[in-house]
Order: C-alpha cells, then sequence, then structure tokens
C-alpha cells in the first residue's frame, strides 16, 4: 500500500508558476552581476563523498547530512554546501589555474534542518568565491559585491541591511582562555543563540575573569561604529587591536558604498568558529527573518585539500529571496498575448503564424477546442484579449 505517493519529504516543497518565474529572473539578475565581475560558473556533483565534509576547518556535523553509499559501500552525501565542494575542485582540477581565482554556482544543497524551525532541507543557493588572495582590497570587493546582490535582491521593493564581523576576535579570546574544547564549543554555541544567562554560569566558573568578561558581553557588541570604542574597553592585546583596526577600516569605506541599505558591526557572529579565519558577513532582506546572504574569509579550509591559499566568498539563499520578492510584488507570470484557434486541414500554417508571433515577442498558445465558441470561453477565462482564427485567412478576433 502507497502512503507517501501524494506528499513531498519533510523539509521539501513544489514551486509553481510565478515562484518559478521570480527564482528563474533574480538567478538570472545574480548571474549577470557576477559575470560582470569576471566570475566563472562551475557546477559541483549533487552527490559527494562523506570525507569531503570532514576537513579540520570545514567539519560538518554528520547529524545535518543525508548519507548514502555506492556499489562500492563507501559512504556518500548529498552536497550539505557548495564552499568544500568548489575547494576539492580549487585543490585538483583548477590547482593549476592562474590566481585569483573567481568562480560562481548556483545549485541546490540538502541537509537536515532543526525540526519546527521551518527551514528548508534543500536550497537552492547560488554565490561566489575568490580564492588566492588575501588582500584588504579582496575584502572589499567580496563585501561591495554583497552589497550590489542584496539590491538586485531587494529588487526595488525591500529595504536590505548587511552586518560585519570578524572570526578573529572570537578566536582571540577562546586562544587566551583556558578551557577544554568541549567547553570552547559549550561557549561558542552560547554566544551565537545569545544564551545570556547559560554563557554567564559557564564563564562565571572560569579562571580568567578578565577574558570572561569580555566573552560575556561579545554578543551585545552589535550596532554602528561605537562598537569598536566598546570592543577596545572589553580586552585588548596587539592581535584583537590590529583585527579591530581593519575592521573598523572596512566599515567606514563600506559606509560610503551602502546606498539606500544599512550597515552595522557584530562582533557577536561566532557561527562556523573553525569555519571562519577573518571578516564575516550576513545580510538581511526586509520581511525575512533571517538572513539570505552569509559568508566571510576562509584562509584555512582548502589547506586541508593540499593546496594552502587564501579565500572568501559568500552564498545566498535563493529560496529566500524569491519569498521575499513574492511577499512584496506579487509575480505573475507572463500573460498569454493571443490564443491561436486553427480549422480542421491548417494546423501546419497555424504552426509557422504562431512563429511568426513569437518573433515579434509575443507569448501565444493552442486552442485545443472544437468550436470557436469554446475558444472564446477559454480566452475569457485566461484573460486572453486575442484570437487568431487560421484557416484559408488569418483572422484576429477580440
Amino acid at each position: 500500500m502507497r502512503k507517501y505517493d501524494l506528499i513531498t519529504p519533510e523539509g521539501t516543497k513544489d514551486f509553481l508558476f510565478e515562484e518559478c518565474l521570480v527564482r528563474r529572473e533574480m538567478e538570472q539578475n545574480l548571474h549577470e552581476l557576477f559575470l560582470s565581475k569576471g566570475y566563472s560558473e562551475l557546477r559541483t556533483p549533487g552527490l559527494e563523498f562523506f570525507d569531503v565534509f570532514q576537513s579540520e576547518s570545514g567539519h560538518y556535523p554528520q547529524e545535518r547530512l543525508y548519507k548514502l553509499t555506492d556499489s562500492k559501500g563507501r559512504l556518500l552525501v548529498l552536497r550539505p554546501e557548495s564552499t568544500m565542494p568548489i575547494a576539492r575542485v580549487a585543490a585538483t582540477r583548477l590547482r593549476d589555474a592562474s590566481l585569483p581565482l573567481r568562480l560562481y554556482y548556483n545549485q541546490t544543497v540538502y541537509r537536515f534542518e532543526p525540526a519546527l524551525k521551518g527551514r528548508s532541507d534543500e536550497i537552492t543557493q547560488t554565490g561566489i568565491e575568490l580564492l588566492g588572495s588575501s588582500s584588504y582590497l579582496a575584502d572589499v570587493e567580496m563585501v561591495t559585491t554583497a552589497i550590489e546582490a542584496l539590491e538586485r535582491c531587494s529588487n526595488g521593493t525591500a529595504s536590505f541591511s548587511l552586518e560585519l564581523g570578524d572570526a578573529g576576535v572570537f578566536k582571540e579570546l577562546m586562544r587566551e582562555l583556558h578551557a577544554s574544547p568541549e567547553e570552547r564549543e559549550n561557549i561558542r554555541y552560547l554566544i551565537e543563540t545569545k544564551n545570556y544567562p547559560a554563557l554567564n554560569d559557564v564563564l562565571d566558573a572560569m579562571d580568567d575573569i578578565k577574558i570572561a568578561n569580555a566573552l560575556k558581553k561579545l554578543p551585545a557588541l552589535f550596532g554602528g561604529e561605537e562598537v569598536f570604542e566598546k570592543a577596545s574597553q572589553l580586552y585588548s592585546n596587539q592581535r584583537i587591536d590590529e583585527i579591530l583596526m581593519e575592521l573598523k577600516k572596512l566599515y567606514q569605506d563600506i559606509s560610503k558604498a551602502m546606498g539606500n541599505g544599512r550597515l552595522t558591526v557584530d562582533l557577536g557572529m561566532v557561527n562556523n568558529a573553525d569555519y571562519y579565519t577573518g571578516v564575516i558577513i550576513k545580510g538581511y532582506l526586509e520581511g525575512y527573518g533571517e538572513e539570505v546572504l552569509s559568508g566571510g574569509r576562509y584562509n584555512k579550509l582548502l589547506s586541508d585539500f593540499g593546496y594552502d591559499i587564501p579565500a572568501i566568498g559568500f552564498a545566498i539563499n535563493v529560496d529566500a529571496v524569491a519569498n521575499v520578492q513574492l511577499k512584496n510584488q506579487k509575480g505573475q507570470t507572463k500573460p498569454v498575448d493571443a490564443v491561436i484557434y486553427a480549422t480542421l486541414g491548417y494546423e501546419i500554417k497555424a504552426v509557422q503564424v504562431s512563429k511568426e508571433l513569437r518573433k515579434k515577442g509575443q507569448t501565444v498558445e493552442f486552442a485545443f477546442f472544437d468550436t470557436i465558441d469554446l475558444v472564446r470561453e477559454y480566452a475569457r477565462e485566461k484573460k486572453i484579449g486575442r484570437i487568431v482564427i487560421v484557416d484559408e485567412e488569418i483572422t484576429e478576433v477580440e
């Protein structure tokens, strides 16, 4: 007995009509942006070996992976994200390519999302990776490109905002904190989730009072340029001072390029702490509660694949952006300009007529009905304004 033949698996959905149109237009818009900046498209397999996502810097939690085996019993996973497969490609097939590499992708990722969060397990992502440069200008290119992408995603109907952070502040504080790996991960998680009571309980038990106090306040270091002064007063050493100075310069420079968007600083962005090594960015659109764009600098990841080059990139959640656009503009499929009714024996002539109309940019349909009255009824129902009757003559009626 079939129980699940009429539903989709949890975390997935069907996309219909306007949803497909909005997604396609947005993907094409971003595609043109990335191409204009010299990025080349690549696509990685939907299936990857499990080992690709278990590198030291890019370890991906097993419980979030869709797993299966191949004909030889080797463990495979459905691609949960795109950066690590691209790192694999760069370290193998693109190893001899000149640097920097500018790569662009648009593909689906699959991962188990927490229950009751309302998130999809199947997500279309588009994004870019800039490999082979650790320069300040590379950071600027990535962040300004993220701004341009958010502008295109907002489509003039939704405001957007961008958050800047740096993984180095948290990493430097944790380096000086006397804590076990398990305690460090717990602290990271509590900061990420902004669970202040639990974070305070854990840090109150630490001997390093000054560092513990700085970590307690890290999630609250969010806002404008005043954040840098507050951060410098919490804890200071040479490396943290350098990080804050560099991030402040980036914030000031990017402020000039934000246009209609809003720019903030968030030093409490500590998700994927092992993954990111420097600047972190997150982008938001009005009408969606979570980030639609995320990324940052990850200078250690490619070395796990045997190719020690720096990198920076970001990914955009296409599904989330499409949802925002549908809410704001109520996207519609392109209207049909005319319906063609071919009398018996004139079907091929009708095909030729339709080609000529389509060459002029019109959208036309064939009417699969036996009488003109039924065609008129169909046109009224579909709100098609013209009927083209094809027999010995070609006649148009409204």
